[in-house]
């Protein structure tokens, strides 16, 4: 399954708690609660190059499936992590204490954040 595409926030849950959780001041999460980003993925095989665009904020990461990459985050840091294929549909991650899982349905994506007990979700549809 090609995770290729363009895709727009739809919803979010828990936005603001996982932000705060992650350690985000509160003028940026504010800042971000409403932008609906755009989050746009091209894969070429095993590789993949992520850019999340949230209202002037750009976020590139690219990896190799299986591979140790370093990854930007949400707060501006840089750590490394392995990102890797579950099923045929799931890109999974473990970073600073977070558990990442990106999971493609059709045309629906699904981003699920897990820091200690808050969960945070956010669910695209393709453009």
């Amino acid at each position: 399954m090609s995770f290729s595409g363009k895709y727009q926030v739809q919803s979010q849950e828990n936005f603001e708690a996982f932000m705060k959780a992650a350690g985000l001041p509160d003028d940026v999460i504010q800042k971000g609660k409403d932008v609906k980003g755009v989050s746009e993925i091209v894969q070429n095989g095993n590789h993949f190059k992520l850019t999340i665009t949230s209202g002037n904020k750009v976020l590139v990461n690219e990896f190799t499936l299986g591979e140790e990459c370093q990854l930007n985050t949400l707060s501006g840091d840089k750590v490394k992590a392995v990102v890797n294929l579950q099923g045929s549909n799931k890109l999974v991650t473990t970073f600073k204490g977070i558990n990442s899982v990106i999971e493609l349905n059709g045309d629906t994506l699904i981003s699920t954040l897990t820091l200690g007990d808050v969960v945070f979700k956010r669910i695209s549809k393709r453009i």
